[in-house]
């Protein structure tokens, strides 16, 4: 039986280490570009990964903060539990689906990171004291995006409004006249509206 000659093995190694290092122009671009597309896939597919699970109701009431001052006023709410047996959670009302807005959203996001470090709302008392301007903050951006995430389930021309109530029809016929949008009077659908919140509304999509 013919026994490998060692030096041959070695030879063979160092020619792979020196194409490695040093490929040919042939097979060099070929290489670079299945190792992009595959480099690509890999980031990509991790990425998507991060967003979507920083993206759940169990991640936005992870923390302190959420858990004990927003989820319970959240899950005394009707987008949580109805008669129709929908449920809308955290990021559906405060995350938008189109790619571009998310990523924006979860940028800014990196802010509230910070406030958690200083400890910005972590008792009851600093919670309360700064939830007219955390309300502030969300309105402003419901009108200005004209609502988007609200319209994710609800919207004027899905609407069946002569089956409302009287009321419901009325004002629906005022702000679909007026272009109003739904932030403009559904405020504290999901959390408890802070003390002088009216006044603090006008100035709040004002700016």
């Amino acid at each position: 039986m013919a026994q490998s000659d060692p030096a041959t093995g070695s030879n063979a190694l160092k020619r792979l280490w020196r194409w490695f290092w040093q490929p040919s122009t042939r097979y060099a671009w070929g290489g670079i570009l299945i190792a992009g597309v595959i480099a690509g896939i890999l980031f990509w597919g991790g990425f998507h990964t991060v967003l979507e699970a920083t993206n759940t109701q169990a991640f936005c009431t992870s923390c302190h903060e959420m858990k004990a001052f927003v989820l319970p006023e959240y899950q005394a709410s009707p987008h949580y539990r109805n008669t129709a047996g929908v449920r809308a959670s955290c990021p559906d009302c405060h995350v938008p689906r189109e790619w571009g807005p998310k990523l924006a959203r979860k940028i800014r996001a990196t802010n509230e990171l910070y406030h958690k470090l200083l400890g910005t709302i972590d008792t009851r008392e600093k919670f309360e004291a700064m939830r007219l301007q955390l309300a502030g903050n969300v309105w402003r951006t419901m009108k200005a995006s004209d609502s988007r995430e609200c319209r994710n389930c609800h919207s004027f021309d899905a609407m069946n409004i002569e089956g409302q109530a009287k009321r419901a029809q009325r004002f629906h016929a005022e702000a679909t006249a007026n272009k109003e949008t739904c932030i403009d009077c559904h405020q504290g659908i999901a959390h408890k509206l802070p003390d002088g919140w009216e006044a603090h509304y006008e100035k709040a999509i004002a700016r």
